[in-house]
């Protein structure tokens, strides 16, 4: 494996268990573009190369199964999973916010949405957090004009409201965590940048490709899923964010042909071979 690599992954060992956490990225990212279905022993020849036990995918999988992420099937002595339905919504939430472009100019009006106390109120919070939604107070969460509202929050009060004066601008730009979210952004730049000329070299094998890039969306996940996205007029001067995406999208790019060989290779379904990807796939990052 090489260094720059090698390094992330000993970076990976020294946090407390992800297991779950990057199983649900090798899905959003590698198995839905193929159908949303792969075989356990696809899991853990890509875990193996990381060196978690299977024992701990096992776990891992049996968990999220238990909590409604996928469905298992047994053929004989081989285990399948495939995503649940109702969780593809989610899954295309986080595909938009990942790899789709940047934000458009403001346009001074944002969405704002009033929780209600009652029902499932925790489940709602969560699912417009990860979305992108801020707070500024208790029960109340916003984002610029057109950000897509999560199904748990479809019961939420919705406005959508003009900021085009400074008393508007303040409200969002104090609804999230900008500062602790840049800072997140700069961390992830210095570990992944080593990257940027290993794989300009074009010197990797099919695994390393993807397990590169699986722990590179892996991290840029963590920090992306949790910033708004917002238009470049609301951001302070220095913010990281754009350049972050720029370096995970050449990085990504790079890593693309050969890691998709490796699928191709070695993914599996209950029929198979992973089907073939759509053509959605290559234009990630693109602007």
């Amino acid at each position: 494996m090489p260094q720059p690599l090698a390094r992330i992954v000993d970076q990976l060992k020294r946090e407390p268990s992800r297991t779950g956490s990057i199983v649900i990225t090798v899905f959003g990212d590698a198995i839905v573009p193929r159908g949303g279905a792969v075989a356990l022993g696809t899991l853990l020849e890509f875990f193996a190369a990381i060196d978690v036990d299977g024992s701990v995918v096992r776990t891992a999988m049996s968990r999220l199964t238990a909590d409604g992420w996928f469905e298992r099937e047994k053929v004989g002595r081989n285990s399948f999973y495939r995503l649940v339905q109702r969780e593809r919504l989610t899954f295309d939430i986080a595909t938009r916010h990942i790899y789709g472009p940047p934000a458009s100019d403001w346009t001074g009006r944002f969405e704002l949405l009033l929780i209600a106390n009652g029902g499932d109120r925790d489940a709602a919070r969560e699912a417009l957090k990860n979305a992108g939604f801020g707070t500024p107070l208790p029960g109340v969460w916003v984002a610029p004009s057109g950000a897509p509202i999560p199904q748990e929050a479809r019961g939420a009060i919705r406005l959508e409201v003009s900021a085009e004066d400074d008393s508007g601008r303040r409200l969002l730009s104090e609804s999230w965590p900008l500062e602790r979210t840049a800072e997140a952004y700069r961390r992830f730049m210095k570990s992944f940048e080593p990257l940027r000329a290993w794989v300009a070299r074009d010197r990797f094998s099919e695994i390393d490709a993807f397990t590169a890039r699986i722990l590179l969306i892996h991290h840029y996940r963590r920090v992306v899923l949790r910033d708004p996205l917002l238009p470049l007029a609301l951001l302070p001067r220095d913010w990281p964010g754009r350049a972050a995406r720029q370096l995970c999208g050449e990085i990504y790019r790079g890593l693309l042909p050969a890691s998709e060989q490796w699928l191709d290779r070695h993914g599996s379904n209950e029929n198979g071979p992973l089907p073939a990807t759509g053509k959605e796939l290559f234009r990630r990052f693109s602007d």
